[in-house]
């Protein structure tokens, strides 16, 4: 199984034509470089390969103090695209900024919870060994369900016959052993 260092962008250089479009974008705004104090994570479909034409960059951070994130985050990027920002104080101190470059859509998130601890990187973290495990049908499916529309979680979720909330099913996953997930994909070596 191959594993990806998720906590460094240099894999998108080598990856599918929107991992490499990515790591133009990424490294010609030296996204990353900006965001290094508050632990910057791209996460969401792109990592995964399993990206469509909607896809966008999604950023996971970790801040402990909202107003130097929101200050940087509004110096350094509002004057891009369509820049926005909102904060849901009620949710861990949430603060997500959105913009656009080149056609593609960026959202950063900050929060008080570390990055690594994110449900964003969480999910997937647990569905890249999905699809390491799986086989190329399995990968190919989620392309095709997210294609019709359908959100990450619920598309693995489905193809997997998880019931109930797709985002807390898929997190129950992360204690899984190798061999409990090949079963409950059914996959055959």
């Amino acid at each position: 199984m191959t594993k990806i260092n998720f906590q460094n962008i240099e894999y998108l250089s080598f990856g599918n034509k929107k991992q490499k479009q990515s790591y133009k974008i990424l490294s010609e705004l030296d996204i990353f470089e900006t965001l290094k104090n508050f632990t910057p994570i791209l996460v969401g479909t792109i990592p995964l390969g399993i990206d469509n034409e909607k896809s966008d960059l999604d950023i996971v951070c970790c801040f402990t103090n909202i107003l130097d994130f929101r200050k940087l985050i509004e110096e350094k990027f509002s004057k891009q695209k369509n820049f926005s920002i909102r904060e849901d104080l009620f949710k861990n101190n949430l603060l997500v900024a959105n913009f656009f470059i080149d056609e593609m859509e960026i959202e950063i998130y900050g929060s008080h919870i570390y990055s690594t601890q994110t449900n964003g990187y969480r999910h997937m973290i647990i569905e890249d060994r999905i699809l390491q495990l799986a086989d190329s049908k399995f990968r190919q499916k989620i392309i095709e369900l997210k294609k019709d529309g359908m959100k990450t979680e619920p598309a693995f979720a489905f193809l997997l016959k998880l019931e109930g909330n797709p985002y807390d099913k898929i997190l129950e996953l992360e204690n899984y052993s190798d061999y409990e997930l090949i079963k409950l994909c059914a996959i055959k070596h």
